[in-house]
């Protein structure tokens, strides 16, 4: 299993990326077909209590190599990238792992 870890920088305006996130672009990422698992995740803080490197996750799971390329070049998959710049203000990083059991 495969996992795209995408990782969002802090937000200029966080109320107006929450409303977007929320309103906007989930729907969008919704529609992909081929993600076996979607977790999200808003970080509190670090460790220490200190402001996260980072200010939300999403980790979106696929059954192989081929089937993230697949949803990934979709119609579906190019429309949630391609609206990224419409709210990640903060900056996008975006990692792919093998998940170990």
């Amino acid at each position: 299993m495969l996992k795209a870890t995408i990782l969002y920088g802090h937000p200029t305006d966080p109320a107006a990326f929450e409303k977007y996130y929320l309103e906007k672009h989930l729907p969008v990422a919704a529609k992909m077909i081929g993600v076996d698992k979607l977790e999200l995740t808003k970080f509190i803080s670090a460790p220490d209590g200190s402001k996260s490197a980072y200010y939300r996750m999403a980790e979106l799971h696929f059954p192989d190599q081929a089937g993230l390329q697949q949803t990934m070049s979709s119609p579906e998959g190019q429309a949630a990238v391609a609206d990224l710049s419409n709210f990640a203000t903060g900056g996008v990083t975006v990692i792919i792992g093998a998940v170990e059991n």
